[in-house]
């Protein structure tokens, strides 16, 4: 998956550099599994709930609901939980991957009345070069990381992943290159 993106993103360099949010620069397709997601869960690809919420509401949310989802799945493949390579969805039998768990937090946070125009997926390269999934809570301080892998919400440009792409904030069923962290350069062709 990672590799397709990376090879489309060549053709798309950004300027984007490190900051509290995210820069989308251009348009680009949706990673494999993401679509068949959207017609699976209405919620993924559809703003259902637009507003602000402050900083000193969202945090504690966001901790929770990370540490909640990180806690009651555990890691497992898409082929170990569904039989297919690559299939986006939530946690099965409590089991899942990178992407399971963060449509897991969207779908919790959702529910919990948070804002959606105000969360996003965001695909990622991570500290050791590997392809990962990531959900993005975007508050009034900046873009802050809900992560299977930390047990903690983190800005992002203090997560050391390279950002490629992620959903639209604005439009849930479009994606955007966001090409931002440690290994940018290398994919953007600077």
């Amino acid at each position: 998956m990672i590799s397709v993106l990376a090879t489309m993103l060549m053709a798309f360099p950004n300027t984007s550099t490190a900051g509290s949010t995210l820069r989308a620069s251009r348009s680009i397709g949706a990673p494999i599994g993401f679509p068949s997601a959207c017609t699976r869960y209405a919620w993924l690809c559809h703003n259902t709930s637009s507003g602000e919420i402050s900083d000193e509401k969202a945090m504690p949310l966001l901790k929770k609901i990370n540490r909640d989802a990180n806690s009651s799945v555990r890691p497992a493949t898409d082929y170990a939980t569904t039989g297919k390579a690559e299939y986006w969805s939530l946690p099965i039998n409590n089991k899942g991957d990178c992407e399971d768990y963060a449509l897991l937090k969207m779908k919790s946070l959702l529910d919990a009345g948070f804002p959606a125009n105000k969360l996003a997926i965001s695909v990622v390269i991570d500290r050791n070069g590997g392809n990962h999934v990531v959900l993005l809570a975007r508050l009034k301080s900046g873009d802050y990381v809900l992560d299977n892998l930390a047990g903690s919400v983190k800005p992002w440009s203090s997560t050391g992943y390279t950002f490629l792409a992620s959903q639209n904030f604005n439009n849930k069923s479009a994606w955007q290159v966001t090409l931002a962290g440690p290994r940018a350069a290398q994919f953007s062709g600077t």
